[in-house]
């Protein structure tokens, strides 16, 4: 990794134990715990800082922003911490994990939407932390394969809650911290509904919210689609010199971004996928931290070709403003659901996110998958595991509109976009913003769509929905499901193009099957996507954190392999 965050709860000589002071850019020791940085942006303006004291220390990693000017928020953490504690995390805005030590209450602390990861091991002294997970299990002599941790990530993409693929290993709660010898949750994160004008509000918060992240260091530019969500920066932020899309030249997709760039005069530039774009290799996995499937660093086809320091990107705007995790009213017909306008009134959490939200595959139904990750019945495997991290985060909701959003964004799948961005480039997380976090939780789940979104996207610009995004010709959300729902099942007519290229296709002609698969695998049957799933399992176990011996994808399947 190009930036990590590594410590102990111990002094120097238990930090030096595990690792090297010249691996990084400042190392510094509190009265309970030693922390060492490497960073490029340490120093850099609303980016990673180090403040040290006398008898005290604070690492601010990531991008974090005080709710007054100003540019140093360890300094600023550190006044707080001493007289309010972990409540003054709630004025530190951004995506940042905070590791303070005033003497008396040492503490690791997550960002509210625990947008950068903490893993932690007990099983070698006192207790390491860090952010990269293959470097805190490397302090582990045996690490052992956690096989309900493989299981999930097989079927769904994801590991759930706070374990990981290693017994060893566990993550930082979401909304939570770590202390020497305890760990918990804060309540940040609680949904509590008011009523308030929900579109001037949205509004203005995201312009203060981009407004708080101009000016980033060097040349800067936007990841750019043909929906909605980037083009907002491209209309909010100055001194823009690049904007990049994944896709196929002459694509639908493409040829609306570039007409969105021209509109606001940015450069546009097209990120064509090759050889390289389902990436199995080591570099790219490790983006994916072990508990999440590395499929969406679809960007880091061609690192070099960004010819940028700093990166803007809209990931999880669609989430925690257009409410991609509400259930939606659905009639069936001819095989399919149509979408309604509206909410389900009461749906049931675990298949709304199983069918609709997370990577869900029934790997029961192939009897090449083995015995050792396989789970007896697929479904209700994956139910029963999400309904237990509702019941853990039953105190941030009481309606399960939002119990689906809370269970969706503490395991949202994308999060390996934003680390592969947030290592190699100067990245903002303008989603993750302290203002639009509020705005979330206090807007009930009916406003909470796609009309209040847009309605307060054409406040900030009037003509910023034009050109509408390829596959939502219409204005009103219905009449685009009913458009999608009749190309799908009428003979004739040409369904919408998909934003992102042909999975299938690319992988059948990079040959990934001969280079993973030994001849004749039962696992050559499972689509792509899952079949890349085993990859990075395998990738993890064996290669990124150098713990039970796997050989190959195959091997993975075998009962010799998992605890």
């Amino acid at each position: 990794m190009n930036k990590e965050l590594f410590g102990v709860f111990g002094d120097r000589s238990a930090f030096e134990r595990h690792r090297s002071n010249a691996e990084f850019d400042r190392v510094v020791e509190g009265p309970s715990l030693t922390v060492g940085v490497r960073d490029d942006g340490l120093g850099v303006p609303n980016r990673t800082h180090v403040a040290v004291r006398e008898d005290a220390c604070c690492v601010v990693w990531g991008e974090a922003y005080l709710p007054a000017n100003g540019h140093d928020p360890a300094d600023w953490l550190l006044d707080q911490y001493p007289n309010v504690g972990s409540k003054a995390l709630d004025s530190l805005s951004g995506s940042f994990l905070a590791v303070v030590d005033d003497g008396y209450r040492p503490a690791v602390v997550t960002d509210p939407l625990r947008t950068r990861e903490c893993f932690y091991t007990d099983a070698a002294g006192p207790r390491a932390f860090g952010t990269d997970p293959a470097a805190v299990v490397d302090v582990v002599d045996d690490p052992s394969a956690c096989r309900r941790a493989l299981q999930e990530f097989v079927h769904l993409g994801v590991v759930l809650g706070d374990r990981t693929l290693f017994e060893e290993l566990s993550r930082v709660p979401f909304d939570g911290y770590l202390e020497p010898d305890a760990v918990g949750e804060l309540a940040r994160f609680v949904y509590d509904a008011e009523d308030f004008d929900y579109v001037t509000s949205l509004a203005r918060r995201l312009r203060r919210a981009i407004e708080r992240r101009s000016g980033q260091p060097g040349r800067t530019g936007v990841l750019l689609s043909a929906g909605y969500d980037s083009r907002l920066l491209l209309a909010e932020l100055d001194g823009l010199e690049a904007s990049y899309t994944l896709g196929t030249p002459g694509s639908d997709e493409v040829d609306v971004a570039r007409a969105v760039a021209e509109k606001y005069d940015v450069d546009h530039r097209v990120l064509a996928p090759g050889q390289c774009y389902l990436n199995t290799d080591p570099e790219t996995v490790q983006y994916g931290q072990g508990v999440r499937e590395s499929l969406q660093v679809h960007h880091a086809i061609d690192g070099a070709s960004i010819d940028l320091d700093s990166l803007h990107h809209g990931l999880l705007f669609d989430t925690l403003l257009a409410g991609h995790f509400r259930p939606r009213r659905g009639v069936s017909a001819f095989g399919h659901t149509l979408p309604l306008r509206g909410l389900e009134p009461d749906p049931d959490v675990a298949e709304t996110l199983l069918f609709e939200n997370f990577g869900f595959w029934r790997l029961s139904d192939h009897p090449g998958v083995g015995d050792d990750v396989l789970a007896e019945d697929s479904v209700a495997f994956c139910r029963d595991a999400i309904e237990a991290q509702r019941d853990r985060l039953a105190d941030r909701f009481e309606r399960p509109h939002d119990a689906v959003a809370a269970v969706g964004i503490q395991n949202q799948p994308t999060m390996p976009f934003h680390a592969h961005l947030a290592d190699n480039f100067f990245a903002t997380f303008v989603a993750a913003d302290a203002e639009l976090v509020d705005w979330h939780l206090r807007t009930p789940p009916e406003h909470r769509n796609e009309r209040t979104y847009r309605r307060a996207l054409e406040r900030l610009d009037a003509s910023l929905l034009s050109p509408r995004p390829p596959d939502r010709p219409h204005d009103r959300y219905v009449l685009n499901q009913i458009e999608k729902f009749l190309r799908r099942t009428l003979p004739g007519l040409d369904t919408f193009e998909s934003a992102w290229p042909d999975r299938r296709e690319h992988y059948r002609r990079t040959d990934l099957d001969e280079r993973l698969f030994v001849a004749g695998s039962g696992l050559r049957d499972l689509p792509p996507r899952v079949k890349l799933r085993f990859n990075d399992a395998v990738c993890w176990l064996d290669v990124l954190a150098d713990g039970p011996r796997v050989d190959s994808v195959d091997a993975l399947v075998t009962p010799a392999n998992v605890e």
